[in-house]
């Protein structure tokens, strides 16, 4: 657990490259193994290495005890997602949905927004919006999903409402949480900038 508080000091400091390599050293010590790939996946996104954060993704989903690995499928689709591999985003993201429990409305969601996103259809729509909504996972990651899930809709002032709560929660984030979510701030600020100039 030294290493890993190393890794987030490192972390907060942005020196991920750094960051990365203590992850992955504290991973092969077989301690929680999934928990730190997905500490690996973070710091290597942010150094910008996409390819790696999957690899070590990929890695925690399997070798994850079965409670945490909708939730590694989920970040892992939530990344592809990001970087527009929406079909690759989709067909992960239908597993987090299929095997998750407290989260599985967010899960649901975030496939919705996939589907529509690689030109397809996403079913009962309205159904899945609400139950996140609902849901205490709709609160902080699922604002961000249920703004654009939103926009999808034409729905604007719906869509606004949720992306800004999104944005001004991770501002006032820890740092951790602030730089990990960075991709998500910029696409929602995207969208915003997008429904105000029309």
């Amino acid at each position: 657990m030294l290493l890993r508080q190393l890794y987030l000091s490192l972390f907060e400091e942005r020196r991920f490259g750094e960051a990365h390599e203590i992850a992955v050293q504290a991973s092969e010590l077989a301690v929680l193994t999934d928990v730190l790939l997905q500490d690996a996946a973070r710091a290597a996104l942010a150094d910008h290495d996409l390819e790696a954060a999957l690899l070590h993704l990929r890695s925690a989903a399997r070798k994850g005890p079965a409670s945490r690995r909708p939730f590694h499928l989920w970040t892992l689709g939530s990344i592809l997602f990001l970087a527009q591999r929406y079909d690759e985003a989709t067909r992960v993201l239908a597993q987090a949905a299929r095997w998750g429990t407290r989260d599985k409305p967010l899960y649901r969601a975030h496939l919705a927004l996939a589907k529509i996103a690689s030109g397809g259809r996403a079913d009962n729509l309205e159904e899945t919006i609400r139950d996140l909504a609902e849901a205490p996972c709709g609160q902080g990651y699922g604002r961000f999903v249920l703004g654009h899930l939103a926009y999808a809709a034409a729905e604007w002032g719906p869509a606004k409402r949720y992306l800004e709560a999104f944005v001004r929660r991770t501002a006032a984030s820890p740092p951790l949480q602030s730089i990990a979510l960075a991709g998500e701030v910029a696409m929602a600020k995207a969208t915003l900038a997008k429904m105000s100039a029309n």
